[in-house]
């Protein structure tokens, strides 16, 4: 199968995989997080990503998809964008 970009609710799309911008303590915290959490299955997806634990910047983890239409999900953290100054970009 091709590889292919979805412009779309990330909720709603029918993918192998999802990716999330998670937070890096187990917690669903509001934005894209929070509604990947919710249409998931919100305590099956924490019960999971709580068993994981905290991902440091820079990594990833993944999790079963639960109710989307995708197989996993992909939780990473990025860094944190300070100021709009490229040097207070933190890892």
């Amino acid at each position: 199968m091709p590889f292919k970009i979805v412009r779309n609710d990330i909720t709603k799309v029918i993918a192998d995989a999802i990716v999330n911008t998670a937070n890096p303590n187990p917690i669903c915290a509001s934005g894209t997080d929070l509604a990947i959490y919710e249409a998931a299955g919100k305590e099956q997806l924490l019960a999971e990503r709580t068993r994981i634990g905290k991902i440091t910047r820079g990594h990833v983890a993944a999790t079963g998809a639960y109710n989307l239409n995708a197989k996993y999900i992909i939780h990473t953290v990025g860094p944190v964008w300070e100021d709009g100054d490229i040097t207070n970009l933190i890892f």
